[in-house]
C-alpha cells in the first residue's frame, strides 16, 4: 500500500498479482519484457509493482486473449484505444446478424423445398432467393476466389470460420490486416524479407491460415491467387492497388522460403 496526501491506493507485487489472476509469475515478467503490461510503479528496491490502473489493463488482456488474439495483436489494439467491450459487442451483433441471415436462408429453402415436393416445379424467383441466401450472387470478393477454389473448397473456409465463433471478427478485421499493415510497412522500408521480424509476421499469417484452411495447401494456395488477381476485391478495398499487393504478396513469399 501507497499513502498519498489524501487517498490510499492500493498496488499488487508481481508474486500477489499472479496468484490472483491464475497466471504465473514467469508468464507477467514475459509480458512486462515485451511492453504488454508493464508495470506503473517500482519499489524502492526495483521489484515490480501493478496499480489498479494495470488491473484494467490485464483484464483487457487477458479478455482479448480468450478471443485467440496473439499477444502483439492485442498490445497493438490496446495501444490503439480500441475498447475490447465495443469489439465484444461487435462481435455480438455480427452474431445477431448472422442468425437472421440464416432465419432468412432456412424461410427460402423451406418454401423451396415445398416446390420441389410438390408436382410443379418451382418459381424462378424461389430459386433465386434460395442462390442470393447461400451466396451464389455474392460479394466480388467470393467470386473472386469461386475462379480459383472448388465450391467444397470455398464450404470448408465457411464451417472453419463458423468454428471459431466470435474470435473469427478478431482475426479477420484486427490481426490480420494489421500484420500485413507491419509486413508492408517493412517492404516499403526495404527491410530484407529474410529479416527475422518480418519471417516472424509471415509464421503468424500462415497460422491465421491453417485456422480457416485446415492447413489444406491447395485451398491456401488458392486463396492467395484470388489475391494476387483481384486484390481490390478481396480487400473489399475498391482503392486497393494491384501493384503494391502483389510486390507484398511477393516479398512474403520471399520470407517463406528465406530468399532475398
Amino acid at each position: 500500500m501507497h499513502r498519498g496526501s489524501m487517498t490510499t491506493s492500493a498496488t499488487w507485487k508481481v508474486g500477489r498479482l499472479a496468484e490472483s489472476s491464475g497466471l504465473t509469475v514467469r508468464t507477467l515478467h514475459h509480458w512486462d519484457t515485451i511492453g504488454l503490461l508493464r508495470p506503473s510503479q517500482r519499489t524502492p528496491g526495483g521489484h515490480r509493482e501493478y496499480t489498479e490502473d494495470d488491473l484494467v489493463r490485464l483484464y483487457q488482456v487477458l479478455a482479448l486473449r480468450s478471443l485467440g488474439l496473439a499477444l502483439d495483436s492485442i498490445a497493438a489494439c490496446l495501444d490503439a484505444g480500441i475498447d475490447p467491450l465495443r469489439l465484444v459487442r461487435d462481435h455480438l451483433a455480427g452474431v445477431e446478424a448472422s442468425i437472421e441471415a440464416l432465419g432468412v436462408l432456412r424461410e427460402r429453402l423451406v418454401r423451396l423445398g415445398e416446390e420441389l415436393s410438390g408436382d410443379e416445379a418451382p418459381a424462378a424467383t424461389a430459386l433465386l432467393d434460395a442462390l442470393r441466401a447461400i451466396g451464389g450472387t455474392g460479394p466480388e470478393g467470393e467470386r473472386t476466389l469461386g475462379c480459383h477454389l472448388e465450391a467444397d473448397e470455398i464450404e470448408v473456409l465457411r464451417t472453419r470460420a463458423a468454428a471459431l465463433g466470435p474470435a473469427t471478427h478478431y482475426l479477420l478485421e484486427v490481426e490480420w490486416p494489421g500484420l500485413y499493415r507491419r509486413a508492408e510497412r517493412h517492404r516499403a522500408a526495404g527491410t530484407p524479407a529474410t529479416d527475422q521480424a518480418v519471417r516472424r509476421l509471415v509464421a503468424r499469417m500462415d497460422e491465421l491460415s491453417a485456422l480457416f484452411t485446415g492447413g489444406d495447401a491447395g485451398i491456401s494456395a488458392g486463396v492467395r491467387a484470388a489475391w494476387h488477381d483481384d486484390p481490390a476485391a478481396m480487400s473489399a478495398d475498391p482503392d486497393a492497388p494491384a501493384d503494391d499487393w502483389r510486390d507484398l504478396a511477393e516479398y512474403l513469399d520471399r520470407a517463406r522460403h528465406g530468399s532475398a
